[in-house]
């Protein structure tokens, strides 16, 4: 394959774009997963969660529809297919809060959600 069809794939940085791996790597990054938390969730071995991020292993259909309900993209902004959309919603490390949140019992929930409203009263005055 060509540099600028490996480029024009994503698959190379040359021009300044982002691998398959890098996105993947900054998607577990910004949203506070280990190599190992991802692996678990993907119920594969933490190595393969290197590899792929390196681009030793490619990502297979399978796999990329479960990276993109664990990071809440698109198929296309995880193989880099869309640039510069903003979305709307919570950034990713908010997001990834408020699933730790999530998980806690109903009166932490509760306490955090008072919290919450609180400061945000405070920010709007």
């Amino acid at each position: 394959m060509t540099m600028a069809k490996k480029q024009k794939r994503g698959l190379a940085t040359e021009s300044g774009m982002e691998t398959i791996g890098e996105r993947l790597a900054r998607l577990r990054q910004e949203r506070g997963i280990s190599q190992q938390e991802l692996a678990e969730q993907l119920g594969i071995a933490q190595p393969n969660v290197s590899d792929y991020e390196r681009g030793i292993l490619r990502l297979h259909g399978e796999l990329i529809v479960r990276l993109t309900e664990i990071f809440r993209v698109s198929a296309d902004d995880l193989l880099g297919l869309t640039h510069g959309i903003a979305k709307p919603g919570p950034t990713p490390k908010l997001h990834h809060q408020l699933q730790q949140v999530n998980q806690l019992p109903r009166a932490k929930q509760k306490f955090i959600s008072e919290m919450l409203t609180g400061l945000l009263h405070q920010a709007n005055r």
